[in-house]
């Protein structure tokens, strides 16, 4: 930790173990595309339980390949959550496609099947059903993915799971990624997530066609692969066969990745443990504490706390108090919807007012996997002050 004593909300577990794997691939023959890459890429579909595995220099990446290979284009429709990162909905307008999104549980804030069921009967009486659906598995938490599956059947739609908080979660006692209850499925090693390559992302399928799409188009769209040219004069030989994009992941990057995934089991379960800490140390303070489904095996991405209805307008003189103390508390996440982008393509605050209801109470608490008992104490401490001071609870 820095001198000043801030504590963040998420910061990267970096080992002599992951330097000295980055210091070799430097070392190496290879920086951008190698042996460690493809390495990376076996080692993320051995540990979930698919087929396939392509690397990408980020997650935004890997969830716009995905709707690439799903075949998403102008007139498309694609429905995700509001309560995520722009880039579960910006991924489908990069095709341009248009974007809807389904209100969330009030407990779990993922996409709620109940609402997506409704919205989908309206949409079919409508002609306006989607061709693709994007669920956020949010905090680390998986979505429902059987209900969502079975509507998928039901209304004919391709399924995206947006993973890029819950490499190392399970959903009913299976990996998050195995890709029983969607096509592909997302993930995120940035700095803040469960394990990093730096930056960089890996999208996993069960499907060989789009996992050679994605592949393909990861690498500007060209192909070495014999059976894919239409001649090989040589090893030197490429063929361009699409318009693809730079998305590559390099070698640094995956040597980074391959080492920190030795310890992703090691880094949830310490994330477990300073879960149930703060449930405990902060059962008795009047807010809303995290809900984990029991069907659900979270990877613990973050710790959102919920404010009281009540004192809903105290939100940012908590977060305020808490920042100037040195906590690092942050918001996760603005509704995708209420931003002026998507504003200007027609959607309003009230739209969806579950995800919005969420937004205004909520704050994330810092959780890492160096998080120290001490730390955990501290910022206990200062949000018992912060709450005090605000109002939202008595001395």
């Amino acid at each position: 930790m820095s001198n000043t004593g801030f504590i963040p909300y998420g910061r990267q577990s970096i080992s002599d173990d992951d330097i000295a794997a980055v210091v070799q691939a430097l070392k190496s023959d290879f920086l951008t595309q190698g042996p460690r890459v493809t390495e990376f890429e076996d080692a993320i579909a051995d540990k979930v339980g698919a087929r396939y595995a392509v690397a990408a220099n980020s997650a935004t990446s890997a969830l716009h390949l995905a709707c690439l290979a799903l075949g998403v284009t102008a007139g498309d429709r694609v429905w995700t959550s509001p309560n995520t990162f722009i880039a579960s909905a910006n991924c489908a307008r990069y095709c341009g496609a248009d974007v809807d999104f389904v209100d969330v549980d009030p407990q779990t804030y993922n996409l709620c099947p109940r609402q997506l069921a409704n919205k989908l009967k309206q949409a079919k009486s409508q002609n306006t059903l989607p061709k693709v659906v994007i669920p956020v598995h949010f905090a680390g938490q998986s979505c429902d993915m059987q209900a969502i599956h079975q509507l998928s059947k039901e209304y004919g739609f391709a399924i995206i799971e947006d993973a890029s908080h819950a490499i190392g979660a399970g959903y009913q006692g299976q990996p998050v990624g195995n890709g029983r209850f969607s096509d592909i499925c997302v993930f995120s090693f940035h700095p803040v997530k469960i394990i990093t390559s730096g930056e960089g992302g890996m999208a996993v399928t069960n499907h060989d066609a789009l996992a050679s799409h994605m592949r393909t188009h990861a690498q500007q769209g060209t192909t070495k692969s014999p059976e894919e040219l239409s001649q090989n004069p040589g090893d030197w030989y490429y063929e361009q066969h699409t318009l693809g994009f730079n998305y590559r992941m390099t070698e640094l990057q995956a040597a980074l990745g391959l080492s920190q995934l030795s310890r992703l089991d090691e880094f949830i379960e310490q994330r477990h443990a300073q879960f149930m800490r703060y449930q405990a140390l902060l059962k008795d303070f009047p807010i809303t504490l995290p809900f984990q489904a029991e069907d659900s095996y979270s990877a613990l991405h973050l710790f959102p706390i919920l404010l009281p209805k009540s004192s809903k307008d105290a939100r940012k003189s908590v977060f305020d108090i808490l920042r100037q103390a040195g906590i690092g508390t942050q918001v996760h996440y603005i509704p995708v919807h209420t931003q002026p982008y998507y504003q200007a393509l027609g959607f309003a605050k009230g739209d969806y007012p579950v995800a919005e209801d969420y937004y205004a109470r909520t704050l994330s608490l810092p959780l890492f996997s160096e998080l120290s008992e001490a730390q955990q104490n501290r910022v206990a401490l200062l949000l018992k002050h912060a709450l005090i001071t605000s109002r939202v609870m008595s001395a």
